[in-house]
């Protein structure tokens, strides 16, 4: 029901965005008897739940059963040839978005907070006016106050291109039909997993990408690994190119690189990043900076510009994954509370969900280097875990950078089947700071892909 503006409402805490940290902290010290107010503009439970992380793994599961099925004989079974329904596919991404949705709002509900659905913007410090989703406003004004809007995807500036209309990382997931060719800007994580995904569900797939090579922040040696397997599923890869011109025609829409050349395909999906939501928020009737780019200016504490007001998550400029919003949320409620929690030196791991999949946590061999370790590197195959060829799924690679001196691990990447649940066994050694010979040495159960630690381990050079 509609509320008329009556005067300023005073909360404990005042949440400004519904993601993974804020809605999280909002919860928490609601349940705790706080007065706690949360607005967000209509996307209940965040980002990563309604077209991010969820939706997008939801459809990576059938990927993944796809190319198991292509390879099903290899196993015993003959399951016929597997073809994706685009009607299946929808209900099945849908009814898991649909879950998680409702489960966050009952959760919100039954914590005691307000929950407000609008759309806020700051008429001063720590207060902001919101236009409720079914009319009315109010104005709110917490004892602190937490930004946690969020980002979008970005759009590159390339003559054409907002004329012509291309898909996002968001719009993609509403599509009414599988693209015939769909053409990826972009060779990163999201490009990635996207190409991978629709490659497996029938696509053609074309990669353009500026860089030399995709995964620039990875070693050359494990982004050129990624490439081949995606050339292995069917997909184009062409880098190093600088596109000029996009444009929509009866056939398609059609990418012009500066070399003359043009990519035609039925579908362009834009996967360059992501920009903060900022822009509408008035921030600097709030006190609160950004940089140059829109994303909130804030400390190690994730305090920003103005007094008790604070920003989480991907709008503050954090790695952008939901686990480190997460993190957030426990930095700002320790930090709210009095103590002084920081983000300074924390190991955030990351997966990209190609099949197979890359884990990495902490610095590749490069970065190592560069910041004057003297390193040791194991390289191994995943053919030489057992585990990998009772799966009959031995592709990909296993790296490892330790440091001589110390006998510390400083990173991996592993590429491979179940990489993303072997990383946190290494990563929750890196955190005690043990030396990698604890994962040399100790008894993991055979067989399983972790005992492969062994194994790499191991074979650490001179």
């Amino acid at each position: 029901m509609a509320q008329e503006d009556t005067g300023v409402e005073d909360v404990d805490l005042l949440v400004v965005g519904g993601g993974k940290g804020g809605k999280t902290l909002a919860m928490d010290m609601a349940r705790s008897g706080g007065r706690v107010a949360m607005v967000e503009r209509g996307m209940i439970g965040g980002t990563c739940i309604n077209v991010a992380c969820i939706p997008t793994k939801t459809l990576v599961t059938s990927a993944r059963l796809l190319d198991s099925l292509s390879r099903a004989e290899q196993v015993g079974v003959r399951a016929g040839k597997p073809v994706a329904d685009l009607t299946l596919l929808r209900e099945h991404k849908d009814g898991v978005v649909a879950g998680m949705v409702d489960l966050n709002h009952r959760q919100f509900l039954d914590s005691g907070m307000d929950f407000v659905l609008g759309t806020a913007r700051f008429t001063g410090e720590r207060t902001v006016r919101v236009e409720l989703n079914d009319g009315g406003t109010r104005v709110l004004r917490g004892k602190d106050v937490v930004i946690n809007t969020g980002t979008t995807p970005a759009m590159p500036d390339i003559p054409g291109i907002a004329e012509a209309g291309p898909l996002t990382s968001e719009t993609l997931l509403h599509l009414d039909r599988i693209p015939e060719h769909l053409v990826v800007i972009g060779g990163g994580y999201v490009g990635l997993e996207f190409a991978h995904m629709f490659a497996a569900f029938g696509s053609r797939v074309t990669i353009l990408h500026r860089g030399e090579r995709v995964l620039p922040r990875e070693d050359p040696d494990v982004s050129e690994a990624v490439a081949g397997f995606l050339a292995d599923a069917g997909v184009r890869l062409h880098t190093r190119v600088t596109l000029t011109e996009v444009s929509r025609g009866p056939s398609g829409m059609t990418v012009r690189l500066s070399d003359g050349t043009e990519v035609t395909g039925t579908d362009v999906l834009v996967a360059v990043g992501r920009e903060p939501v900022t822009r509408e928020l008035d921030l600097d009737a709030a006190g609160v900076r950004t940089d140059a780019r829109g994303f909130v200016k804030v400390d190690d504490r994730l305090a920003t510009s103005a007094p008790r007001t604070w920003a989480v998550g991907d709008v503050a400029g954090s790695p952008q994954f939901t686990h480190v919003s997460l993190d957030d949320y426990r930095i700002v409620k320790a930090n709210i509370a009095g103590a002084d929690r920081r983000t300074t030196g924390r190991l955030v791991p990351w997966n990209v969900f190609t099949t197979p999949e890359l884990a990495r946590v902490g610095m590749t061999e490069t970065e190592a280097r560069a910041a004057g370790h003297d390193v040791r590197v194991a390289r191994m195959p995943v053919a030489a875990v057992p585990r990998a060829r009772t799966l009959r799924d031995t592709r990909g690679v296993w790296k490892a950078v330790v440091d001589r001196d110390s006998d510390r691990i400083l990173g991996v990447a592993l590429l491979g089947p179940d990489a993303s649940e072997v990383m946190t066994v290494v990563q929750t050694a890196m955190l005690t700071g043990a030396p990698y010979t604890l994962l040399r040495d100790s008894i993991i159960a055979h067989p399983t892909m972790a005992e492969g630690l062994n194994m790499l381990f191991n074979a650490l050079s001179d």
